[in-house]
């Protein structure tokens, strides 16, 4: 069985999928997903970045689905997408194809109280309340430090700058900063590659952030993860892991810098 699993999104919607991605995988599985969450994918055969292959064009005005792709597409057995489940064009092309076509919802109802993780595992019959989880082949040596992440993909999802910057004052142990490539903030440290990124968090005694795809990184790759929520439900979008503690405020700066220090202290040991 040769299966393409095609996953659009951020880099939290990927990673709260990866148990329905993993329950799908054959005998010869590939995936194709954003550039950023490829090197998270290590259970399949061959990964690609969704910009390289070429599927964006399928579907779109009168445009002849490309010969080559129309070949790729066909020497597979099976395609589940996450990609173009809104676009009947797209899922018509894709269905004239002789393969087995599959088409999911890429994100929850606006109104929905199921976690994501198993409203995707529902999808395709994957076991519910399982946490995604991300093999860090390279683990940075355990240091003495609270990685804090101030930034999200919006701003009514994080917790004021000045606040984090009292926070790291506050804290018992070294802080460092992490940001993206493209954010500002001094003294940061700057991945490109997320596997790199979660290895080097994964020596932290403590990941705090907010509701971001770089929180759901942390809580997949192992570290105890506090995560500051905001205008978006904690009981879908939460990470999920043994080791996340939640706190949430709507609106987020609400939340005190008391509440946040004395949950940061009790995680790290001290009381």
């Amino acid at each position: 069985m040769r299966r393409l699993l095609i996953r659009p999104g951020a880099i939290g919607d990927c990673i709260v999928s990866l148990p329905a991605l993993e329950h799908l995988a054959a005998d010869y599985t590939e995936v194709w997903v954003p550039s950023a969450v490829v090197p998270l994918i290590p259970f399949a055969q061959r990964v690609r970045a969704l910009a390289s292959t070429g599927i964006d064009l399928v579907g779109v005005g009168d445009l002849e689905m490309p010969a080559t792709l129309k070949t790729e597409l066909e020497s597979f057995d099976s395609i589940v997408s996450w990609y173009g489940a809104n676009r009947p064009e797209f899922r018509h092309a894709l269905q004239s194809l002789a393969v087995d076509c599959e088409f999911h919802p890429a994100l929850p109802p606006a109104i929905h109280r199921e976690h994501a993780s198993d409203f995707f595992a529902r999808q395709v019959g994957a076991p519910l309340g399982q946490h995604p989880r991300i093999k860090v082949e390279h683990r940075c040596p355990a240091r003495d430090s609270v990685v804090i992440y101030p930034f999200s993909g919006s701003v009514w999802k994080n917790w004021p700058a000045s606040r984090y910057r009292e926070l790291a004052a506050k804290l018992p142990c070294k802080v460092e900063w992490n940001v993206g490539p493209e954010e500002e903030w001094a003294g940061a440290t700057r991945f490109t590659n997320l596997a790199e990124l979660a290895g080097w968090i994964a020596g932290a005694r403590l990941y705090i952030g907010n509701d971001s795809g770089i929180a759901h990184l942390a809580a997949a790759a192992g570290v105890p993860t506090l995560v500051l929520f905001g205008p978006f439900s904690p009981q879908t979008w939460a990470p999920r892991g043994p080791q996340v503690t939640i706190l949430v405020s709507d609106p987020l700066e609400r939340l005190s810098l008391e509440m946040v220090l004395r949950t940061a202290n009790r995680l790290l040991g001290f009381r």
